[in-house]
């Protein structure tokens, strides 16, 4: 093998990748501001005479339409767009109630089937999609989101090694090996690869990933959230007592069939224990803030808010079953769907001087009135410290009230809108699902789901297709669609694709490659593979996967010829090894994650380093058991 010379555009593409590498952990300046500092830097210096190679200007932000940046933008939207159906809600409801609540139990499901789903589709597709379940299961379990998301990162990227289909580089593997053959004469010819040769090395690589942030997230996960998602704030428990001086929660409780309760008012109730009944259900129907004039039909449960102590003399005094937690109502009454809000009557409200129950609040407005706040004092069916308990409902409403509510978010939403109130609250989702759109959204990602599988066009046309019919049959419409995007992580993607481009354009990637496989000369065989493997590692991290791949196999294949190994499975070491990229924030999926779960590129470092040595030898070891 011919050696390569160092020339001044290879030292110079160096000294970019150090320069990268140090504004990524020191973080002086945002990771995505540091990537695009890194795009334009290149172009300025192409201009320099003996460095025009670097980058061709012309070319510089093409990375904004490459097919990996357009896949991305597509499936951020078809994710948005099944979410807002409530179609993830329902499936993080699905996962809480066959998991629990700890994460010692959510994080195999939910890494378990995100590692599933990748192997068949793109990583950052499957990611992508579940980010919204994911970041609605932290805001029910209160676990930080920042606990939950790189494990689910982590898996989606080690999902691809499960079947030829999984990642780029093992979809072009085949093709590389083909490519090899001609080269090579008839008794040196590599076999392709099937389907699932690949399965008994990526399910191993799944486990481990699971067993690994199982054992020990403890350590190595960040301890709290920082940042992202704050969606669900205070808890409503918090909330009422911090504000209000009301000591309450949410319970759930059954009221067996012909018990004493049958026949009565929820007022009744209500004034009787001093708690609120903010739903109902019966014969598989929910009422969330049901009428409190209503009769209570027997067996039914029941959404009670109140002080622990007097929803268990209730239940004891009426024979009733108190649950240990939501179940029926668990999704009714999350955070992401409802909450506490406040209003004011203002002057020349048409409410002035009515009161609740003339009015009919509940059914009007969907909303259950938990409290008046009014001249310092707070009126409420709840005892506090300070004051009696107050049938709410026949108090008449003055200006300048202070409503306390618990109201679904798309109720609260419509409420904006209603001149009678002015709504105080401003930090909640301010969205509308449409779950009448449920089939529409299906459809169509199951269009795109298709045109990946089985068709051969590129997977950004394939998943755009899902975008743009989602849109065109309002799942969502295009400034929702706009919104969905996470900008950031598009302009950090795209902005390295560059500097990836320059590595290998300029020489610098063989020449780092021929400087290592010069030091593995005459080492064992099994010692070359892992070489390999170590090499394609670094590679994955500073370029694409798919550069990398294309880059090292024919090496790969050569050094097992003159080594007497197997080309093929040398080949193969360098495609599955090009998913070994945890590091730092490079890959797709974990430029995904970071923004929503507030990571720091030292986060990255200190889990995906021990994930990455994991990595090494997990794999290595299989794929000497399995070939």
């Amino acid at each position: 093998m011919e050696a390569i010379s160092l020339t001044l555009e290879m030292q110079v593409v160096l000294g970019l990748l150090a320069f990268t590498v140090f504004l990524f952990i020191s973080e002086i300046v945002r990771i995505d501001l540091a990537a695009i500092m890194v795009m334009v830097l290149l172009g300025l210096l192409s201009q320099i005479p003996g460095l025009g190679s670097l980058a061709d200007v012309s070319q510089l932000f093409n990375g904004l339409a490459s097919n990996a940046v357009v896949s991305i933008i597509a499936v951020m939207i078809i994710g948005a767009g099944l979410d807002k159906t409530g179609l993830m809600s329902k499936v993080a409801a699905a996962i809480l109630k066959y998991g629990g609540r700890t994460e010692a139990r959510i994080i195999p499901i939910v890494s378990g089937t995100v590692g599933v789903i990748s192997s068949f589709m793109q990583n950052v597709g499957a990611a992508a999609l579940f980010l919204p379940v994911v970041s609605r299961i932290s805001v029910r379990t209160e676990l930080p989101l920042s606990r939950l998301l790189m494990p689910m990162g982590f898996c989606a990227i080690l999902g691809g090694t499960m079947t030829m289909v999984g990642s780029s580089p093992l979809i072009l593997l085949n093709d590389l090996i083909l490519t090899s053959n001609t080269t090579l004469p008839a008794d040196q010819q590599m076999q392709t690869f099937g389907l699932f040769s690949v399965t008994p090395v990526g399910i191993c690589l799944v486990l481990t990933g699971i067993l690994y942030f199982t054992l020990f997230g403890r350590w190595v996960l960040p301890k709290g959230q920082k940042g992202g998602d704050a969606t669900s704030g205070q808890s409503l428990k918090q909330y009422l007592k911090n504000i209000y001086g009301l000591k309450t929660d949410i319970f759930e409780i059954s009221i067996p069939d012909k018990s004493g309760c049958a026949g009565r008012k929820f007022e009744d109730l209500m004034s009787q224990y001093h708690v609120y009944i903010i739903g109902s259900s019966y014969q598989g129907k929910r009422w969330f803030a049901p009428e409190v004039l209503t009769d209570i039909e027997t067996p039914c449960r029941l959404a009670i808010l109140g002080r622990r102590a007097e929803i268990e003399a209730m239940v004891r005094e009426e024979g009733l079953t108190l649950h240990p937690e939501l179940d029926v109502f668990a999704e009714d009454y999350a955070a992401t769907k409802s909450g506490v809000a406040e209003l004011v009557i203002p002057p020349g409200s048409s409410l002035i001087g009515k009161t609740a129950r003339e009015m009919v609040f509940r059914r009007k407005y969907n909303a259950s009135m938990l409290a008046i706040h009014r001249d310092e004092d707070t009126m409420s069916y709840v005892a506090t410290d300070e004051h009696e308990p107050t049938v709410l409902g026949t108090v008449p409403f003055h200006a300048g009230d202070t409503l306390v509510i618990h109201s679904t978010w798309e109720a609260l939403t419509r409420l904006t809108q209603n001149r009678d109130f002015v709504v105080v609250t401003t930090d909640f989702p301010q969205e509308e699902l449409r779950p009448k759109k449920v089939g529409w959204a299906l459809l169509f990602f199951v269009i795109a789901i298709s045109l990946i599988l089985f068709t051969d066009l590129r997977l950004s046309l394939c998943l755009l297709t899902g975008a743009v019919g989602m849109i065109l049959t309002k799942v969502l419409d295009i400034d929702e669609a706009y919104k969905a995007v996470s900008w950031s992580t598009v302009f950090l993607l795209a902005s390295l694709i560059p500097l990836g481009q320059a590595v290998q354009s300029t020489g610098t990637a063989e020449w780092i490659a021929q400087k290592i496989l010069t030091l593995l000369d005459g080492w064992p065989i099994w010692s070359l593979q892992a070489g390999l493997a170590v090499l394609a590692t670094i590679f994955t991290l500073i370029m694409s996967n798919v550069g990398a791949t294309v880059l090292l196999v024919p090496l790969a294949v050569s050094i097992a010829i003159a080594a007497g190994g197997d080309p093929a499975i040398f080949a193969l070491t360098v495609a599955i090894s090009t998913s070994n990229s945890f590091l730092i924030p490079t890959h797709q999926v974990n430029a995904l994650i970071m923004g929503p779960a507030g990571y720091r590129v030292m986060d990255f470092i200190k889990s995906g380093g021990v994930m990455t040595i994991l990595f090494l030898v997990v794999s290595m070891v299989m794929m000497n058991l399995v070939f």
